[in-house]
């Protein structure tokens, strides 16, 4: 279940496919893990309200460097280590989402701090 996270974050327009810069609502974030071998890896959305970014006009937030500096800044301030977070590939954007690759710093944080992992698979 999606864990509510109401902010907003900019983009600076640096990304490959948008050059837009402004707020973007950010209405909430999930996290999917997955564990094999001792390995942890797993994937962050952060998901926006359309109304603030529209993909189809707008373009991908992917690769945009503002928003990932300050979402890094934003998740810091709430006691998850911002810099385990980074662009996952283009394919895995969607709509009304951001994803990002975390690693096993960020899962545990997350965790500690009484979050759901979905998809979550044991070792």
């Amino acid at each position: 279940m999606p864990l509510p996270y109401m902010t907003k974050i900019r983009t600076d327009g640096s990304g490959l496919w948008s050059t837009r810069a402004t707020a973007v609502d950010t209405i909430s974030l999930e996290v999917t893990a997955s564990r094999f071998d001792g390995e942890v890896w797993g994937e962050l959305r952060v998901y926006f309200n359309t109304d603030s970014w529209d993909v189809g006009e707008d373009g991908l937030i992917y690769t945009d460097g503002g928003f990932q500096d300050q979402l890094r800044d934003k998740l810091r301030m709430i006691g998850l280590p911002g810099e385990d977070v980074g662009y996952s590939e283009q394919g895995m954007q969607g709509d009304n989402y951001v994803s990002l690759d975390v690693g096993r710093e960020f899962i545990e944080a997350w965790e500690k701090l009484g979050h759901a992992v979905e998809g979550d698979q044991a070792e």
